[in-house]
């Protein structure tokens, strides 16, 4: 019976956000596949002479024992055959399960995920109302700079949205715990992506496709504009892969300077897509981007670990040697409430001396170095008791 009396409700939110989380990265996985295939597809196309004026180009791959031969008309074929395959779900299932693990787990579990009292004073109620708002927001922003005067410069377009990108980051980062503010931005630029998708790419796909049916030419600003946020979505994948991973990782987001870490992530994840972008294309490779790219990423490196909020007086050596009674104590108090059999957060568990000789490191970025654990320190550790913890480390985390 005591088997059972699991399958509560908190049991049952974690199979739906390990559910979720399974079929977003799944989803994820293809849509990011399709994004950067078709963008070396096109890139790779060469206009020959014998070539139907109405195609721009054609190329030649070699796959799984196969020779493949593409060809992309710009105008409808002679013959227009009724199944078109339509790269769009993938897209939309990675939102559609995403939005769901980011209620599940973030908008749900707010006062852990989303609310730090060091940051700023607000109730998680508030911090899941402004997230979810600013989703529908950044969309709207975004659409209108990119269909305002000056997305019709390119450049002026990137800049524009760079200092857009850089101050919701500040925002976020000032507003949200940093774990909260790092993934709000991913799921805020991850709706930027999907809403290209379903309000422009498709949409204007669908308009070209029918037009060309009736024998009509369509609306160059379709092609353009698709093609536009299809490179925008190309740039941006690099980055929200990183903020997906960086959860994981609290010296990225914990720490005073995450907003210029973010900054600095973004940047070098648009150096490196460029790269392979002009490859692709047959250009001649910049070979400086890389090192560019280095460097920002050092630079969000150093950034995050300059910008520790580490408060607590320098280690002492001389200070009395630390009891293994009161780490354990500590642990039991602070952290074993979530570190416990069977629903350890990644596997970590406090049961034992052993184990929190053996995870002492972890103790020490986790509770003392990033200060991230406890979430949303729910369980109250002190800065004493987090002294004590880095003590005991420095001291060569004895145990009995």
């Amino acid at each position: 019976m005591s088997n059972f009396a699991l399958l509560d409700i908190d049991t049952a939110l974690e199979w739906l956000a390990m559910l979720a989380r399974w079929v977003h990265v799944i989803a994820g996985v293809c849509w990011i596949g399709s994004s950067f295939y078709f963008m070396a597809l096109d890139a790779e196309l060469k206009s020959r002479p014998h070539l139907d004026v109405r195609v721009k180009g054609e190329a030649w791959q070699v796959h799984g024992g196969g020779f493949y031969h593409m060809q992309k008309y710009v105008v409808a074929p002679e013959f227009m055959p009724e199944e078109l395959t339509w790269f769009k779900w993938e897209a939309y299932s990675t939102w559609i399960f995403g939005f769901a693990l980011l209620c599940l787990t973030y908008f749900y579990n707010a006062s852990i995920y989303l609310v730090d009292p060091d940051v700023a004073d607000i109730t998680p109620v508030m911090a899941a109302g402004v997230g979810l708002v600013s989703l529908g927001l950044g969309w709207l922003v975004y659409t209108g700079l990119c269909r305002s005067p000056i997305g019709k410069n390119q450049g002026q377009l990137a800049l524009a949205g760079w200092v857009l990108l850089v101050a919701v980051i500040y925002f976020y980062t000032h507003f949200f715990s940093g774990r909260g503010a790092f993934i709000l931005i991913g799921a805020l630029v991850g709706s930027i992506m999907v809403g290209n998708v379903f309000f422009v790419i498709i949409p204007n796909q669908r308009k070209t496709v029918a037009c060309l049916l009736r024998g009509e030419t369509p609306n160059a600003m379709w092609g353009y504009e698709a093609k536009q946020r299809s490179t925008h979505n190309n740039y941006l994948t690099l980055p929200v892969i990183f903020i997906m991973l960086s959860g994981h990782y609290a010296i990225t987001f914990q720490n005073r300077f995450a907003w210029i870490v973010l900054s600095c992530v973004f940047v070098s994840g648009f150096l490196v897509r460029h790269w392979f972008n002009v490859s692709n294309a047959g250009g001649k490779p910049d070979w400086k981007l890389w090192p560019a790219a280095g460097c920002f990423f050092v630079a969000a490196m150093l950034l995050s670990v300059f910008g520790l909020k580490d408060v607590l007086p320098a280690f002492d050596p001389k200070a009395p040697k630390v009891e293994f009674a009161e780490v354990e104590r500590i642990v039991n108090e602070r952290c074993r409430v979530c570190h416990v059999a069977p629903q350890a957060p990644q596997g970590i568990v406090f049961e034992n001396a052993r184990q929190i000789h053996t995870l002492a490191p972890k103790i020490y970025i986790q509770a003392v170095k990033t200060r991230a654990m406890p979430l949303g320190n729910v369980t109250g550790i002190t800065d004493d008791e987090r002294q004590t913890l880095r003590d005991w480390v420095a001291q060569g985390a004895s145990v009995p």
